[in-house]
C-alpha cells in the first residue's frame, strides 16, 4: 500500500471504530500526544477514545456518514479533510427525531518510526438540521434556547447541552470564515515546513 492508502485507511478506521464501538481499533489510530478539538471534547486522542466509550455507554450514539477524503502528504506529515454528516437518531420531547450536523473532519497525521497515526483532529462545522423521523410529527424549539449557540452548529450544541455535555463556543465554523481560513492556512503551512 502507498502512504496515501495507509493515511486514508487510518482516518477511515478511526471513524469506523468510533461508530461501531471498536475502541481498540479507534485507539490504535492516534498518537498518545495527539490533540482532538470538537463540539463536546477537547484533549488528547486516547482521552477522546475513553470519552467516546463513556458517551456510548450513556446511550449517546451517533454515526458519521463520510464522503471521500482528500489527502496531501509532505514528507512525514499528512493533511486529510473528510466531509461528514454526523447523524443522531434521538427523542426530543416525545418525538423521534433525526439530527444531522454537516462538518469537515480535518486530520493531521504524522509518520513516526515508519507508522502513520493521527496527530490532530479538528472539525469545521458547516450547518445542521433537525427533523421529525416520521412525517406528520412536529418539533418545536424555542428561539431563546438556540440563541446562545453559533449558526454553524446551533442544533448540535443545543442537543448536546440538553444531554449534559459542555460545548465550546469557539469552534471552527463556516459562520466565521476568516478564522476558518486562518486555520487552514496554518495547517497547510505546517504541512509544508
Amino acid at each position: 500500500m502507498t502512504d496515501i492508502d495507509i493515511v486514508t485507511q487510518t482516518v477511515l478506521r478511526e471513524r469506523q471504530g468510533r461508530d461501531r464501538g471498536w475502541w481498540d481499533q479507534m485507539r490504535a489510530c492516534y498518537w498518545p500526544d495527539s490533540v482532538v478539538n470538537l463540539s463536546w471534547y477537547r484533549g488528547d486522542g486516547p482521552g477522546f477514545v475513553d470519552a467516546s466509550r463513556a458517551m456510548s455507554g450513556r446511550g449517546d450514539g451517533s454515526v458519521h456518514r463520510l464522503s471521500p477524503p482528500t489527502v496531501q502528504i509532505v514528507g512525514a506529515r499528512a493533511f486529510v479533510e473528510t466531509p461528514a454528516g454526523i447523524e443522531v437518531r434521538t427523542e426530543i420531547d416525545g418525538v423521534t427525531a433525526d439530527l444531522v450536523s454537516c462538518t469537515r473532519v480535518v486530520n493531521r497525521l504524522e509518520r513516526r518510526d515508519g507508522r502513520w497515526r493521527i496527530a490532530a483532529l479538528d472539525c469545521v462545522y458547516e450547518r445542521d438540521t433537525l427533523s421529525p423521523a416520521l412525517p406528520g410529527q412536529h418539533l418545536s424549539i424555542p428561539q431563546e434556547e438556540l440563541a446562545p449557540f453559533r449558526a454553524s452548529y446551533a442544533l448540535l450544541a443545543w442537543y448536546l447541552s440538553r444531554r449534559g455535555y459542555d460545548v465550546a463556543p469557539d469552534l471552527l465554523g463556516d459562520d466565521q470564515p476568516e478564522r476558518t481560513a486562518a486555520f487552514y492556512a496554518e495547517v497547510l503551512a505546517r504541512l509544508g515546513s
